[in-house]
């Protein structure tokens, strides 16, 4: 006869229900924003330190404030209220001349948006761990596309701008999918083949700049007839902020991307040819399919940066150095994001506050634009170079941990 000292023991008690969730949720929740901050924290302190050395350039490069210094022994107070207001007055100015107002605001944003795109194009082919150097020849092919859809065909706009859309994204896939092709096949590494497309692509650029086709009546410079307005993305005012439609279709893109890589099985296919190639072809997929796709993908995302750039931006017009610092600016957006298609869209605002504000720093404090390249390339420095960081702020290993952007030269 079985007792009461017989009978089992009691389960252990739920742990209590967190307040607005079911038991487990906030613990999850606070897991992931604690990984979100992880992952923030070395772009965080390398932007913070770029800015801080950027000061310091600033300072050095001031006649006045290094007269200040000749005297700094007999006069060290002034020296540092010298060296603090000139770098208050530059990156006051920075503020202003890009944040400081709803006007400058839409055009930090019109800045920002081919950099998001191009930045989704580099951050997508890190995920499938290559390395994408070709945005900026991708981005060319891309606009050069959308650019003669848009000032050669005569069609209604609900026709015409959408078709030019897909011609510079079509352009920026095939010409991506040229790399993805020769590494698939051949095993020809993507950083130096996207490198010579690169050039290749700049030089077709300012062949098609003297051709007829291109050039406009009267002129012999290296710019090119202005996009139909039937092929012109709309202009968009939200409050007192005016955007162009390129915004979206980046913020869309962003969402896509981000699907991709998180929800689907073609995105865990990329992940994992990404992480390790060997370990996926053994699993049975066919990594040199995926990374024709990634790179398609990549260079179509490029593509479309240079069409919402010629589609979106006075004049209207194709023309051949600016495209080149988009694509390269791209490897360091997706740097800053760590790879991730939020993160990109963060540091793509980033660096078009600092594109949008530096002529007005320069017109306000006679402080030279290069000082805002200086600041960039010293974002990439400590982002690239996460030990360092962790190091200057005694920060712990593991701590800022991110994508490990590629597999490296033996992929």
């Amino acid at each position: 006869m079985s007792t009461a000292t017989d009978a089992p023991p009691e389960p252990p008690a739920e742990p209590p229900a967190a307040e607005g969730g079911p038991p487990g949720e906030r613990p999850r929740a606070l897991a992931w924003l604690a990984s979100v901050g992880n992952a923030l924290v070395i772009p965080a302190l390398a932007l913070f330190t770029a800015l801080v050395v950027g000061g310091l350039v600033i300072i050095f490069t001031d006649p006045d404030t290094l007269d200040e210094w000749g005297s700094f022994f007999s006069d060290p107070g002034g020296a540092l209220r010298a060296s603090w207001d000139v770098v208050y007055e530059a990156y006051h100015a920075l503020w202003e001349s890009s944040l400081g107002s709803p006007r400058v605001i839409g055009r930090t944003l019109v800045e920002a948006t081919p950099l998001a795109l191009a930045g989704l194009s580099v951050a997508l082919a890190f995920r499938a761990g290559l390395f994408n150097i070709g945005a900026a020849g991708q981005l060319i092919v891309g606009a050069t596309c959308a650019g003669w859809v848009g000032f050669t065909w005569d069609l209604p706009k609900i026709i015409h701008l959408p078709l030019a859309i897909l011609a510079g994204f079509a352009g920026g896939a095939a010409w991506g999918g040229i790399a993805g092709v020769l590494k698939a096949r051949t095993g020809a590494h993507e950083v130096i083949t996207t490198i010579m497309l690169n050039y290749i692509s700049y030089l077709l650029l300012d062949y098609a700049l003297r051709s007829d086709a291109f050039q406009p009546e009267g002129r012999d410079d290296l710019i090119s007839k202005a996009v139909a307005e039937s092929a012109r993305l709309p202009e968009i005012t939200i409050g007192e902020v005016t955007v162009h439609a390129g915004l979206f279709l980046a913020i869309g893109a962003a969402v896509v991307v981000w699907w991709l890589l998180e929800r689907s099985t073609v995105g865990f296919r990329l992940k994992s040819v990404g992480a390790n190639p060997y370990a996926s072809r053994y699993a049975g997929m066919s990594v040199g399919a995926m990374y024709i796709l990634a790179m398609v993908l990549a260079g179509g995302l490029a593509g479309l940066a240079g069409t919402v750039n010629i589609t979106g931006r006075p004049s209207f017009a194709l023309t051949g150095g600016y495209y080149r610092f988009i694509g390269f600016d791209a490897i360091a957006v997706a740097l800053l994001g760590r790879a991730h298609p939020i993160g990109v869209l963060g540091a793509a605002f980033l660096f078009g506050v600092l594109r949008s504000g530096s002529t007005g720093m320069q017109v306000a404090t006679s402080t030279p634009v290069d000082i805002i390249v200086v600041i960039q390339a010293l974002i990439i420095l400590f982002v690239a170079a996460p030990a360092l960081v962790r190091s200057l702020y005694r920060i712990k290993a593991g701590r800022g941990t991110g994508q490990t952007f590629t597999t490296g030269w033996g992929a």
